[in-house]
């Protein structure tokens, strides 16, 4: 199987040059049977703009590696032998999944092809960094190997910190982990291909494919930390040193503010990181002191969130963490902060809201992770 360049787009959508030409064209008629199923040798040479030829054999090619199927004979119509309709094979292989973004467990999955869990387990931390975080990661992986019930597509990992685009964890705080090379060593571990990606960055992957995102976007990610992503023009921005989306440490007090653990005063973090924030709200009394947190803190992501969205022209905006604390007062709030920052004829149709995608957002987001960079579909 050929692995595809993390830096080009989610999806390939039309012909390329000569030179090039066999892998998209490979990954184009993939894509068409990923989202498309049902479709014959003939619509996929109509919808591509291929050659019969050249689709029937990348077809056959495919149909060798176990990656498509024929699924029916369509009734004839007329004279002429029926199409058979293809589809990418679905049940024939699983990835593993697992998400490191929490600060109390590690969660892995396996997953089918469409997003669905086939299977799960979770990892304590019980407070682990270095490299006894490191081997709770590789044992939670060798756990989900053994559950998998047909061949492991490949391995995607979302993990917090800066992850450069050769699956290195530059830096990850709350893990003490420090140029760490993630897909290397799993890949020396299990012979499998790996993916690994920033958790939001991952998340933001799981938005586009199952989340029906059409436009370019700017996902959130609340938990122990917070962080962004965005995607523009069907790419995810990486920025010079890998570290876009690094929404966390930029100060949004114009006075004193909360201690941030970077060391400095007002930080977006030190309001909105799910254990700040849960200890401000029980630290209120009552409920209208406790919306009041809640709206203050809603003010101040707008603060963050207006200059990325002016300066990159966005209106989807999605924030993915606790429901029960941003839903409601402080989503309502941070809409209200971010709309009054802009100019409203251009921004009037500004969506800001919470995923659907639940909890599994960041699983679902490393399937996506090695949908692209194994066959180059998403």
């Amino acid at each position: 199987m050929t692995t595809m360049n993390q830096q080009g787009a989610l999806r390939t959508t039309g012909k390329v040059l000569p030179e090039h030409a066999r892998g998209h064209n490979r990954s184009l008629v993939l894509q068409m049977l990923y989202r498309n199923g049902g479709q014959s040798r003939a619509d996929l040479a109509r919808a591509s703009a291929l050659t019969k030829v050249t689709v029937s054999d990348l077809v056959a090619e495919m149909l060798a590696e176990g990656l498509v199927v024929e699924t029916r004979q369509r009734t004839s119509k007329g004279p002429g032998k029926p199409a058979v309709e293809l589809d990418i094979a679905r049940d024939r292989w699983q990835v593993i999944a697992i998400d490191l973004s929490d600060s109390e467990v590690f969660e892995g999955a396996v997953l089918d092809l469409d997003g669905g869990v086939m299977d799960r387990v979770s990892a304590p931390r019980n407070g682990a960094t270095g490299p006894l975080a490191l081997e709770t990661a590789f044992a939670l992986v060798d756990e989900l190997r053994t559950r998998a019930t047909a061949p492991v597509l490949g391995i995607g990992v979302g993990s917090p910190g800066v992850v450069d685009l050769d699956g290195v964890v530059l830096s990850a705080p709350n893990l003490d982990w420090m140029n760490v090379p993630m897909r290397a060593a799993l890949t020396e571990r299990t012979g499998l291909p790996v993916h690994v990606a920033n958790d939001a960055n991952a998340a933001s992957l799981a938005e586009h494919s199952f989340g029906g995102a059409t436009h370019d976007l700017l996902l959130l990610k609340v938990g122990h930390g917070v962080g962004a992503a965005v995607l523009a023009n069907g790419r995810l921005v990486h920025g010079r040193r890998f570290a876009a989306g690094e929404i966390g440490h930029v100060v949004v007090s114009t006075g004193a503010g909360p201690l941030c653990a970077c060391g400095r005063s007002g930080c977006l973090e030190a309001w909105l990181a799910v254990p700040r924030l849960e200890e401000r709200l029980a630290e209120t009394c009552g409920a209208d002191a406790a919306d009041e947190v809640l709206r203050e803190t809603g003010r101040r992501l707008g603060y963050a969130l207006a200059p990325v969205v002016g300066a990159l022209g966005l209106t989807d905006v999605i924030v993915s963490g606790p429901a029960h604390l941003l839903d409601g007062v402080l989503l309502d709030a941070a809409r209200e902060a971010l709309e009054s920052r802009l100019l409203p004829d251009f921004f009037d149709g500004l969506d800001l809201r919470l995923t659907e995608q639940g909890p599994d957002i960041v699983l679902r987001g490393a399937l996506v992770l090695v949908l692209t960079g194994v066959l180059g579909i998403s």
